[in-house]
């Protein structure tokens, strides 16, 4: 018989806080991550805004020689791990090490480090490329920096599926734990794609939005309005434990990981299926696995980048996951406050869930002005709901068709 999934450490970086308590407070007070991009000078772009970490310098995380080695996007996942780790306070030792894994994930990894490269190979020559460039872009780095600074020696690796990276590695860990492989596993994600290469790429898909200069009123998840996505940066992190495991050594057990949906659109390579049944299969999955009724899901965590495709299909997901009973389940998109964290964003909405369950409040989608007719369900617009929930769901679709679902349940 499988063994249940526990959560029992988190911890992220991101636009809204340098820890999860800050995060989560600014997130229910409906505050907004969104700003004039200053980690380099967008003059040449049409998108100069983007969600960026404040007050973040790695040498107060970290020493300053192994922030040299280390590409933003890993820097962030240290500081995640680390806070993840301590908050659950497992303690990696001889005896445990092998029954521990790390799967921290990236969907594309060092962009700002592979960026320089290119640049230096070709302006100064190859000689003059950095030897820490492969370490610092691969991206696996942040898993195999977390099980170096940690000395964790079971599996390792990330995985890569664009937005849904996070959520599928932490899906693949939940896998791992009830295959009885391993007992525990730091998990999670961290993207770092706020560079000019970045966010040139992103708006020349036509994803982004480019309210420069009225940057207070997006993204829109869900709303009429909504003009396309805002790049965000962090890292989120989790430890996940086999519940004897955790009960064994006195773990605060904050939340059940109960299920996991994996699908694919098998549509497009960057456009969401239009009626949404790939996102459907994976939510129905995850509730398969948890043992639940749609009637049990008390808050959903939605994809919600506010693009007019993927906000669209995602509705239409819901319906055909939840039928009717889609119209009660409030719905919230907190990419209104964080933008769009790429392959971390799953691993932080999951941490968001987490604190709903615990604390009975529902993170809001902010910047919702006006109802989109095809969009109609109930995206807790604007104001945080207090609302005691024992079930919520986390979805992230990425890029390429790739849908995962995690069923997240309050413990007891």
């Amino acid at each position: 018989m499988q063994e249940r999934v526990v959560v029992t450490g988190m911890g992220t970086i991101n636009s809204l806080g340098l820890n999860v308590s800050e995060s989560w407070e600014n997130v229910i007070n409906g505050k907004s991550g969104v700003g004039p991009i200053t980690l380099f000078e967008p003059k040449d772009l049409r998108v100069k805004i983007a969600c960026e970490i404040k007050g973040f310098n790695p040498n107060d995380h970290m020493e300053p020689r192994k922030a040299r080695r280390r590409d933003r996007f890993e820097q962030m996942s240290t500081v995640a791990a680390k806070e993840a780790l301590e908050s659950s306070g497992l303690e990696i030792t001889e005896k445990n090490t092998s029954r521990t894994g790390v799967i921290i994930s990236s969907s594309i990894g060092g962009l700002k480090t592979m960026q320089d490269g290119v640049i230096t190979n070709y302006t100064e020559g190859a000689r003059r490329v950095s030897p820490f460039t492969i370490p610092m872009f691969m991206p696996n780095g942040a898993s195999g920096i977390a099980a170096i600074d940690h000395k964790i020696k079971g599996p390792c690796f990330s995985v890569a599926s664009a937005c849904a990276s996070g959520a599928d590695g932490i899906g693949v860990a939940w896998m791992m734990i009830n295959s009885g492989m391993i007992d525990a596993c730091l998990t999670g994600g961290s993207e770092a794609t706020i560079t000019s290469l970045g966010v040139a790429a992103f708006d020349r898909l036509g994803a982004t939005s480019r309210r420069n200069h009225d940057y207070s009123m997006t993204p829109q998840p869900f709303d009429k309005n909504r003009d396309g996505l805002v790049i965000g940066e962090g890292a989120a992190v989790l430890v996940l434990e086999r519940e004897s495991h955790a009960k064994k050594r006195g773990a605060n057990i904050l939340a059940e990981l109960a299920g996991y949906g994996s699908t694919a659109d098998a549509f497009h390579v960057t456009a969401p299926h239009e009626d949404g049944e790939g996102g459907a299969a994976a939510i129905q999955q995850a509730l398969t696995a948890a043992k639940a009724n749609a009637e049990d899901i008390g808050y959903i965590s939605a994809h919600g980048t506010a693009t007019k495709l993927n906000d669209l299909s995602e509705t239409k997901a819901i319906k055909a996951a939840l039928g009717e009973y889609a119209y009660q389940v409030p719905i919230s998109s907190s990419k209104s406050m964080t933008g769009h964290m790429m392959g971390a964003t799953g691993a932080l909405e999951l941490i968001f869930c987490i604190q709903s369950l615990k604390e009975g409040i529902l993170p809001p989608t902010i910047h919702y002005d006006t109802p989109d007719p095809e969009c109609d369900l109930d995206y807790i617009p604007n104001k945080a709901r207090e609302k005691k929930i024992d079930l919520a769901i986390s979805n992230a679709f990425g890029f390429g068709g790739h849908n995962a679902v995690l069923a997240v349940r309050r413990y007891s």
